[in-house]
Order: C-alpha cells, then structure tokens, then sequence
C-alpha cells in the first residue's frame, strides 16, 4: 500500500496549528475569561466555513449527531484546551495531546473496527518517548488542574473525532466543521453570557491573537484534521498529531523564552523518527 503523503501533508497543518494556538492563547488573550476565549474562538470560525461550505446536515439523525459532535469537538473541548493553556507551560499543555495515538487507535479499534497496524503503533510509542523527553526538563511546577483539564480534552475530542469518522460526519470536511464549530460556539456564547457576564475587552494585541486562533488554529485546523480523518486511518492520523507538541515546544522556545536542554532536542528528533515511522506503508 503506497503512503498518501498529499493526505498526511495536509492533515498536518491542523496540530501545527494547534501547537501555535497554545502559545497565542497564552500570551495574548485574557486567562480569567475562558469561555469568551473559547466562544470568539469557535463560533466565528463555524461562520466562515459556512459561507464558504453553503450546505446544512440532512435530516434529524444528522442533525443530532452534528450537534453531539460539537459538544465533544468544540463545545468541551475548547474550553477545556483554553483552560490548561493558562495553567501550564506551553510545552506541557500541547505535549499532553501526544497521546492521541493510542488514544484515537483505541477508540477507533472499538467503534469503527479499524485494528491499529504495527508501524503505527511502533510510531505512537517512538513519538511518545520523544514527548516524554521533551517535557522532562527544567518546565517548574505543573498544575494538576491544568493536566487534568488536558487529559479530558483529549479524550473527549478523540471519541469525537472517532465518531465523525464512523458517522460520515455531513457532506465535507468543511460542512462538518462549521456545523460542529456552530453548535459547539454557541453552547459556549450562552454559557460565557450566564457565567461570565459581558465579554472581554481586547487590545490591539489580543485582537491579532484572536484572528489567528479563530481562523488559523480552528478553521483551517479543523478542516485540515476533519479531511485527513476521511483518507486515513486513526491511528495514523493521531501519530502525525506528534506535531503537536513540537510546534508547542519550539515556539516556546524561540519566541517565549523557555529553555531546550539537549534531552529535548533529543526527544523531539524521536518525535518526528515516530511520525516518519506511522507514515511508512503496510506490507502486501
């Protein structure tokens, strides 16, 4: 079976791009408005997918299942993601997504009958080895809320991202991101009004922050991951999520200010060994 690099390449922008929302969302948008943050990141994004996608879920079924999905993807997601940005590193915060490997593999093995393959699996563990390198040095104290908020952000966007997939999602990549960003960015807007009261003011700062999470770290991500979830299997693409933390850790560094001590170097050439390796076709 030949490698479907176009595929691969194209899924992945979407964690690059979450590996760069983490650090944006940390040093330029407000830590004591979670909500808000996670509602001005979805629901405007939902609005450019549908001018561009023009088309709506057929039926009651579709529509139930696209309003579940954008509790699971958007909705608790976001919130949870926004949450363990302000509370951990950088580093630590997109690091912990390393796991959706195994996690995706897993979920997919019992809801879609996909049996994870070696390479895959060989290149989850490569690449979580490498994680584990990058985030065992010098990162301080680490928040429990803060991972704990992680963790069930990951997954409760896995089962999603699984669900999708078993599911057909609606017609394309596009249409099923903006409806779930919809669905899920307004849950978050009536929940940011009640708890939270009137939105956050912004500087010009937080402003540029917010366009590039909305329509790079949400729209172009989501379509990216969404399409690459219909021409790959799970496992596959939750190893090229390894970019993840990557992107989170070298931006960082070179425009945060944290260290890289060598076994982070280290850990993240493993990382892109694991990549490399969940990419290498199957025998015949």
């Amino acid at each position: 079976m030949e490698v479907n690099w176009r595929a691969a390449l194209v899924t992945a922008i979407a964690p690059m791009a979450w590996g760069a929302t983490y650090f944006v969302t940390q040093h330029t948008l407000p830590a004591d408005s979670p909500l808000w943050g996670s509602a001005l990141r979805a629901f405007p994004a939902g609005l450019v997918l549908l001018a561009i996608a023009r088309s709506h879920p057929q039926g009651a079924r579709e529509w139930g299942r696209t309003a579940l999905l954008g509790v699971l993807n958007v909705g608790g997601f976001f919130l949870l993601i926004y949450i363990a940005a302000q509370l951990l590193p950088t580093s630590v915060a997109s690091s912990i997504m390393a796991a959706s490997p195994l996690v995706l593999a897993a979920f997919a093995w019992a809801l879609l009958g996909q049996r994870p393959a070696l390479r895959v699996i060989a290149g989850a563990v490569i690449g979580i080895l490498g994680v584990l390198l990058l985030v065992g040095g010098g990162l301080g104290e680490i928040d429990g809320w803060g991972v704990a908020a992680s963790v069930a952000g990951l997954v409760a966007s896995s089962l999603g991202y699984v669900l999708t997939r078993r599911w057909g999602g609606t017609a394309t990549p596009i249409t099923a991101s903006a409806w779930q960003l919809l669905f899920g960015g307004g849950l978050l807007l009536v929940a940011a009004l009640l708890v939270e009261g009137a939105p956050p003011v912004l500087d010009a700062t937080g402003w540029a922050g917010l366009a590039f999470v909305t329509l790079v770290g949400t729209a172009l991500a989501n379509v990216a991951w969404f399409s690459g979830l219909q021409r790959l299997s799970a496992g596959v693409v939750g190893v090229i999520g390894l970019l993840n933390p990557v992107t989170g850790v070298l931006l960082g560094v070179l425009a945060g200010g944290e260290t890289l001590a060598l076994a982070q170097g280290l850990g993240i050439a493993l990382v892109l060994v694991g990549i490399a390796a969940g990419q290498l076709p199957a025998r015949r």
